[in-house]
């Protein structure tokens, strides 16, 4: 591929008009084909992530016919991303994703503009995010996932249809993916799907200690019980060079004990990171399915109709669609509470725990009110050593069976109303 090779308008456009010709999908309203090149053209799209599906979604968009692309993340190119994120080259390590992507994008397709936000989308306000018609996902991170489509459904406004700005989320694990369309209030968000989420792969402490098995064993005990031991407080940086390869000598050490093979630098790296390898045709198909939805939406060639599409690669070829209904007590997009049964006996640090685990809701450093006032907050640090002690007492010590919390969590830009009902 040339780099410098630029795409004209019409060779971009044969292939949009060649693809609805032969499929049919061309809407009555529609009659010119310059119709549809024009309504294509005025649609404003966000791209969240420019990275393995980004890249594969920005490219689409622009050989689809949208000319007005912007995309935002705040990721910098790193070497390792090169052999699947087609969009930079080795000279470009170091550089902003976004900038990077925006810039090539601009001058390999001629007539699209792609404008670069070198950020978190947790920078930009609602203001910015109601310029758009539509919005990409093609993210890695759940908590961003969650940020996103709680801002968007709150921002929706019954009397205001311009209010509403369709979400299309595409994700990859591996050989397999997914593609859905969320209609913020109207379909299933993405809370609603929380439990279909699958938790990280963890090793018993006692294994990792005394029989380790797996080289996976050996990088954990490294990570979790030598590295305190040798580095007391100091935090490991899971993106510093010398602290991963501090953590690869230890393990492989420990593995060489125990006759254990497989202990690799990079498999160090996606153990502590909890990296799954990314496959550059996955990428393509999931980009392909949520750049067809966006086609579809910006068009009104073709409604909605199942909302969720999963993809499977590991033996074959598989894809399955249905359509994921709303859960009536999502904190996000329902106006129910959660309603939760606990017994009064337990203290609100199990409580907590459970909330942690509970696969539909999955916090990491949740507080806790009742009726304005706080049971334990996790900050300031003064506020959550003054409530500490609130965390070892029963719930029937804390509150009434029936009433409703309000539980918030640094991650989250909602807060979970839960009714708790002692059994």
């Amino acid at each position: 591929m040339v780099d410098t090779q630029a795409i004209t308008d019409n060779e971009r456009w044969a292939g949009v008009y060649k693809l609805l010709d032969r499929n049919s999908l061309i809407h009555p309203e529609f009659e010119p084909q310059e119709e549809i090149k024009e309504f294509i053209q005025s649609c404003k799209i966000l791209v969240i992530g420019a990275g393995g599906l980004g890249c594969e979604i920005l490219k689409n968009l622009a050989l689809s016919g949208f000319c007005d692309i912007h995309v935002i993340d705040m990721d910098t190119i790193d070497v390792s991303n090169l052999n699947r994120q087609f969009l930079f080259r080795r000279a470009d390590v170091g550089k902003p994703k976004a900038v990077t992507a925006a810039a090539f994008i601009n001058k390999r397709v001629q007539g699209v503009t792609v404008t670069p936000h070198y950020c978190k989308i947790q920078d930009k306000d609602e203001d910015f995010y109601s310029e758009f018609a539509l919005v990409i996902c093609g993210l890695d991170s759940i908590e961003a996932r969650r940020w996103m489509n709680a801002t968007l459904v709150g921002m929706r406004d019954e009397d205001n249809p311009d209010s509403l700005k369709p979400l299309i989320d595409g994700g990859t694990e591996g050989f397999k993916g997914q593609a859905r369309v969320i209609l913020p209030g109207i379909t299933s968000c993405y809370e609603c799907s929380m439990d279909m989420l699958s938790k990280p792969t963890g090793f018993p402490l006692c294994t990792i200690a005394n029989t380790p098995r797996l080289p996976e064993h050996c990088i954990e005990w490294a990570h979790i019980l030598e590295w305190p031991n040798v580095h007391g407080e100091r935090k490991m940086d899971t993106d510093d060079p010398k602290d991963i390869q501090w953590l690869y000598e230890t393990a492989l050490a420990r593995a060489k004990q125990y006759n254990i093979q497989g202990v690799t630098y990079s498999l160090t790296q996606g153990v502590v990171k909890n990296i799954i390898p990314a496959i550059a045709a996955t990428n393509a198909i999931i980009a392909a399915s949520c750049c067809n939805e966006a086609l579809k939406i910006a068009t009104t060639c073709a409604k909605n109709l199942n909302n969720y599409m999963m993809y499977s690669g590991n033996d074959s070829v598989y894809t399955y669609t249905f359509e994921h209904q709303r859960k009536d007590d999502c904190p996000v997009c329902s106006t129910s509470a959660t309603k939760l049964d606990f017994k009064s006996d337990k203290t609100l640090e199990e409580l907590m725990d459970y909330l942690k685990e509970k696969p539909d809701v999955q916090l990491k450093k949740p507080s806790f009110a009742l009726g304005g006032k706080p049971l334990y907050m996790q900050a300031p640090k003064q506020l959550e050593e003054a409530m500490r002690p609130n965390l070892q007492k029963p719930l029937g010590e804390l509150f009434s069976s029936g009433d409703e919390l309000t539980i918030t969590d640094s991650t989250l830009p909602f807060s979970l109303q839960v009714i708790v009902t002692f059994i």
